[in-house]
């Protein structure tokens, strides 16, 4: 049986193997140690700088899918209100229908604010497999040889005594306490700042609007799942692939603040902070900040119109005067 998960991860693995490959020439240039296990991780914390730089404009764009989610919330629940409490086949395929025309002519994706996650999956699928393959003595598909694969699987962390290819199943199967510390402690951190993350964006960067609409309760079910799913993966994930999670979760915590504090929800907590950041800035400058939100009111002007005068009306009054 042909390998049909290999075959569709082979391009994805050259690129990675490509990228690893040269960030682990460069720190070897400037000094490091080839095999060491410090010159691997810091080769795949450039992995990860690389695919989330070259993220950003999905990630751009999953922000304004999002701002175009909440605009039409007040839509959507109006859609759900109409056929609520109603279950039979017609009223849910009628439901469906009016949703799925309403996210086409607003031009919405719910599924826009997972598509970087999803696209980051196989990108983490094809690391673990090139790690797999070094730990078996196996070359990698690109520019990971034989010498390479085999410093890969070998590297270690605090001299020799953390191989980057032990996950903590293997480690206790090897009795390997310290990278089950290791792994125990990513585990922790990287739960931590995935749960921070989406805390913040449902604390800060929800309007009231959104908080009304079913999506925010999806999003409040996702904020005690997706942690949960990194614990339970840290299982049995190598502690090299775990650095690229516990990196990308990093990213992902920093630029979710600078987006929160910079572009926020509008009608949102955070909205609400910058625009009093704003204020105080331009009071400290001197700046006169005019408001215009709300356009003043033109009191219409009270003089008569003139009526239109007739010819034989302004000859009478010309032979008056």
């Amino acid at each position: 049986m042909p390998d049909i998960l290999g075959t569709v991860l082979w391009p994805v693995k050259w690129v990675i193997e490509a990228i690893l490959v040269g960030f682990h020439w460069l720190l070897t240039a400037i000094g490091l140690d080839p095999g060491a296990g410090l010159t691997w991780v810091l080769s795949i914390v450039g992995l990860v700088l690389i695919v989330r730089a070259a993220l950003i404009p999905i990630f751009v764009r999953q922000i304004k899918s999002q701002r175009r989610m909440l605009e039409v919330a007040p839509q959507l629940k109006k859609i759900q209100d109409k056929y609520k409490g109603k279950k039979d086949q017609f009223s849910r395929e009628a439901m469906s229908r009016e949703t799925m025309d309403l996210y086409k002519k607003t031009g919405t994706n719910p599924l826009a604010s997972c598509l970087p996650l999803l696209i980051q999956m196989p990108i983490f699928f094809s690391l673990f497999s090139v790690l797999q393959e070094a730990r078996g003595d196996k070359a990698g598909v690109g520019l990971l040889t034989q010498q390479l694969s085999d410093q890969f699987g070998k590297s270690a962390l605090f001299g020799g005594a953390a191989p980057l290819s032990l996950s903590i199943q293997t480690a206790l199967d090897a009795g390997n306490a310290l990278v089950v510390v290791i792994a125990a402690v990513m585990v922790v951190i990287m739960t931590a700042s995935q749960f921070i993350t989406q805390l913040q964006i449902m604390s800060k960067n929800q309007s009231a609007e959104m908080k009304a609409s079913p999506m925010y309760r999806q999003q409040r079910i996702l904020l005690y799942i997706l942690p949960l799913v990194f614990a339970f993966s840290g299982f049995a994930f190598p502690i090299g692939t775990m650095f690229y999670w516990l990196t990308s979760n990093i990213w992902t915590m920093a630029q979710q603040f600078l987006v929160i504090r910079n572009m926020p929800t509008p009608g949102s907590e955070a909205a609400l902070a910058r625009e009093a950041r704003l204020a105080r800035r331009n009071q400290r400058r001197g700046i006169t900040v005019v408001e215009t939100e709300t356009p003043a009111i033109v009191q219409p002007k009270t003089t008569q119109r003139q009526q239109p005068i007739s010819k034989n009306r302004a000859k009478k009054s010309g032979n008056k005067r």
